[in-house]
């Protein structure tokens, strides 16, 4: 039987801390060593409002089990709120070594009639809130060598979903911010990677979810505490964890078709050719998916002007 997966010593910042998949992490970390800084606005599902009974719950808890754990209620959703949520964990333990963003709000309207305000309140918390609390915690991770960042996006990120425009621009954007955080995070032994959660929580309110199998928030954290442990080995990927199941979800493409010029008329052409999954092929973000996607570009073009 293999040893416990601890986090003794290590600090870990959680944001949506105080409900839900934040909570299950908060416990779940807390229990087994960690040091964490709950955050969390305490705000409605929306994101209005502000109620620091959430948070302060979670580290009572935590308290009560025999872990330490601070509250801070302070939003992700600006540069100074993303900076003294980091802050917190340095003036109360010194360090930072683990980062989970998960503090999210919802405003559903189609597309045709979404507000500029609603869309920007989603952004502003999921993907702005992302960038407001990576970009100070990562200088401390960088300096120090070590550190485990996992963001959160969404089956909306990756596949779109009715009514959540905001929400699906600003989760399929946390995958672009994790790419480059694992990429210029790598030499310094700082991992970076995504989860695609999914549990029964108050963001499913409204939604029926009478035939839907155990969706717990339990079921989700063992994966989110595995990417944020010091012996994960992977960075710059996606992780699904959806009622019991957890995968992998990967960005792919098709061999694709080279010549040397293009009309309209080839592309219609060539079509069945050029979106045939039979061969595909994927470029791992880390150590470097970006040349090596061009590199293989450049290579069917040589190829073809050598033969």
């Amino acid at each position: 039987m293999s040893a416990a997966l601890r986090f003794d010593d290590r600090v870990a910042v959680i944001t949506g801390g105080g409900r839900g998949l934040g909570r299950e992490y908060a416990l779940l970390l807390a229990a087994r060593g960690a040091k964490v800084v709950v955050n969390d606005v305490g705000g409605t599902l929306t994101g209005d409002g502000a109620d620091a009974g959430p948070a302060s719950t979670v580290v009572g808890e935590i308290a009560a089990a025999g872990g330490q754990a601070v509250a801070c209620t302070e939003s992700v959703a600006t540069a100074e709120g993303g900076k003294a949520i980091v802050d917190t964990a340095l003036r109360e333990y010194g360090r930072v070594d683990i980062l989970i963003h998960n503090a999210g709000n919802v405003r559903r309207a189609p597309l045709a009639e979404m507000s500029y305000e609603d869309f920007d309140a989603v952004v502003d918390v999921h993907l702005r809130g992302a960038f407001h609390v990576v970009r100070p915690a990562f200088s401390h991770m960088l300096a120090a060598g070590y550190g485990r960042i996992v963001l959160t996006s969404s089956i909306g990120g990756l596949y779109g979903n009715h009514d959540v425009a905001n929400y699906g621009v600003a989760k399929a954007g946390i995958i672009g911010l994790s790419n480059v955080a694992a990429l210029e995070g790598a030499a310094a032994n700082v991992a970076c990677n995504v989860i695609v959660p999914a549990a029964v929580t108050r963001m499913a309110d409204g939604l029926d979810t009478s035939a839907y199998p155990p969706m717990g928030a339990e079921l989700v954290a063992p994966t989110v505490g595995w990417l944020a442990h010091e012996t994960c080995s992977v960075t710059g990927e996606i992780m699904v964890a959806l009622a019991g199941r957890v995968a992998r979800a990967y960005i792919a493409e098709t061999r694709g078709v080279y010549r040397p010029s293009w009309t309209l008329e080839d592309v219609a052409q060539n079509l069945a050719e050029i979106r045939d999954t039979a061969h595909q092929i994927v470029f791992p973000v880390v150590p470097d998916g970006h040349a090596d996607h061009i590199r293989y570009s450049f290579g069917m073009a040589s190829q073809a002007v050598e033969t």
